[in-house]
């Protein structure tokens, strides 16, 4: 039978209301204590009736119990084709089973999500639940359990169209029942191998494996399966083009669903004779029992709905009931835990006043100290530095000072023995342009540039690399006169350094200009000393 699954809307609710802790009374006017029989009849009263015994079991700490509980609430759910809340709470039942390594239980659980994920057409993970099964009880030795699983997996195989594999598997399941003597087992086998060989149109073998199924099934009086049967047994005989003996057949179903008043096997069994009147060209019977089809079935389909609804209403009563106590319960633990919680604010408060203020005081005392003691250092700090600074610019000066005067010294010394050099012998002549040589080169590689270099970068830090950002092809001699620029010394002075005329020095102040990209009007000097 093709379940109808609930609404968005409806499944979205029963989650809600599944999700939180509800205290159930059991309307004992049901009279029924199968709780099975009771989720399929009357799902509002099992639902009452669990949710009260799964509270109880879990005050009394009887976790195995609850777990069986558990179960139940996925059956409501699997009965109402809401498969994936069923799977919740199959899993919640899985994890009590696994933890109290109970592995009868947690076996027959795995074959129920299996079952789940099966007809919700997730063969691939039903198939793996059903393995874990069989694993479990061919570790216990459970031959009923393992013939129960080579039959789920077989016609899991048969839905995915492996019907090698689903044969193999059904043949083990039809063996391990025949061990265990198993009549029920082995006709629903036969049934199972009957739909593996309709599928593949073997229609013979379909129709003997139905046979035996039809044979078992009369003498252990299951009338319900005994329908289903009969109907495919029709469908065999319609399929292989007998229609007399498939009309028959599905007559049969159709009066046997009728005294049991099973409403789906009446929709199928008409739509059967519907099919089998339109292969004859009957077409007004064809269309007259596939309209009591369709009409049976929305009447099925109604039905259900309003049991989902039923459900529905029963499990908001019950939620509002449970809110309500819920709500109780809080406000009253809140407003206990609010009186403490008040007291305890209000001493810690008081506590926390005193200790702040102590701290406070302490940290204003010590913070008081530790600033005179960084403005003595600060200050102390600064007047070092400026101290520092204004030795090196003294000592810069002097630097450059005693740069102009010796190059001033040589400047006449070399004037003095230039005019000499124009009077003395030829002798005396070759040896005064000797001195004069070594006193150009003292001119231009002056040993105290070394010197004047290092104090300057000490008093304008960075100054270089700041340079360097703007022309990487800097000579020696162009640092140097940007750093005499820097220095604000005269044209002259600057002259006397380098040892060249003025003519010179503004040739080299000119190519300076180009290296910076200094822009036409830009004045050189104020250039650098921005930088």
């Amino acid at each position: 039978m093709k379940k109808l699954t609930l609404n968005s809307i409806t499944i979205g609710l029963i989650l809600f209301c599944f999700s939180l802790p509800v205290f159930a009374v059991y309307n004992q006017a049901q009279g029924k204590n199968d709780i099975g029989t009771l989720i399929k009849k009357d799902p509002n009263s099992a639902f009452i009736k669990i949710k009260g015994l799964l509270n109880t079991a879990l005050k009394q700490n009887d976790l195995i119990s609850a777990a069986k509980y558990y179960q139940y609430f996925g059956e409501i759910f699997y009965h109402q084709a809401a498969y994936s809340q069923a799977v919740n709470y199959f899993y919640k039942a899985d994890r009590i089973f696994r933890n109290h390594n109970d592995q009868a239980n947690l076996a027959e659980n795995l074959n129920k999500i299996g079952d789940a994920y099966y007809y919700s057409r997730q063969y691939k993970t039903a198939l793996t639940k059903f393995q874990e099964a069989l694993n479990i009880y061919i570790k216990i030795g459970n031959r009923s359990g393992m013939a129960e699983c080579y039959g789920l997996i077989g016609q899991t195989y048969e839905k995915s169209s492996k019907y090698e594999s689903a044969m193999k598997y059904q043949q083990l399941a039809l063996t391990a029942y025949k061990k265990e003597k198993n009549q029920t087992g082995i006709a629903k086998i036969y049934e199972n191998l009957g739909s593996i060989y309709e599928d593949k149109l073997h229609l013979d073998s379909a129709l003997k494996y139905y046979s035996l199924s039809l044979k078992l099934n009369k003498a252990a009086a299951n009338d319900l399966a005994q329908i289903e049967i009969v109907n495919n047994i029709g469908d065999v005989y319609r399929k292989t083009g007998r229609y007399p003996e498939a009309m028959r057949y599905t007559r049969k179903a159709e009066h046997m669903a009728l005294i049991m008043n099973d409403q789906y096997q009446l929709s199928s069994a008409y739509r059967d004779l519907s099919k089998t009147f339109d292969l004859i060209k009957k077409y007004d019977s064809a269309y007259h029992y596939s309209e009591l089809s369709r009409n049976i079935f929305l009447k099925i389909y109604t039905a259900d709905n309003t049991k989902q609804l039923a459900l529905l209403q029963t499990l908001f009563e019950i939620q509002q009931k449970d809110d309500a106590i819920v709500r109780f319960e809080n406000e009253r633990k809140a407003n206990q835990y609010i009186i403490v919680a008040v007291i305890l604010i209000i001493l810690l408060l008081i506590l926390l006043g005193i200790s702040t203020i102590s701290r406070q005081r302490l940290k204003l005392r010590n913070e008081q100290k530790l600033n005179e003691q960084n403005n003595m250092l600060y200050e102390i700090q600064k007047n070092a530095i400026k101290a520092e600074l204004e030795l090196k610019s003294k000592e810069l000066t002097s630097n450059t000072l005693h740069v102009i005067q010796s190059n001033q010294f040589l400047e006449e010394l070399k004037e003095e023995i230039s005019d000499m050099i124009k009077d003395e012998k030829r002798d005396q002549k070759r040896q005064l342009q000797q001195v004069m040589q070594k006193i150009n080169q003292n001119i231009n590689h002056d040993r105290h540039w070394k010197e004047f270099s290092t104090l300057f970068e000490q008093i304008h830090q960075a100054f270089f690399d700041n340079l360097k950002r703007h022309s990487d092809d800097l000579t020696a001699n162009d640092i140097r006169l940007v750093a005499l620029i820097k220095m604000n010394l005269s044209s002259k002075d600057m002259a006397v350094i380098f040892g060249i005329s003025q003519d010179s020095l503004r040739v080299a102040r000119y190519r300076l200009r180009k290296k910076l990209n200094i822009p036409q009007g830009e004045n050189l000097s104020s250039f650098i000393q921005t930088l």
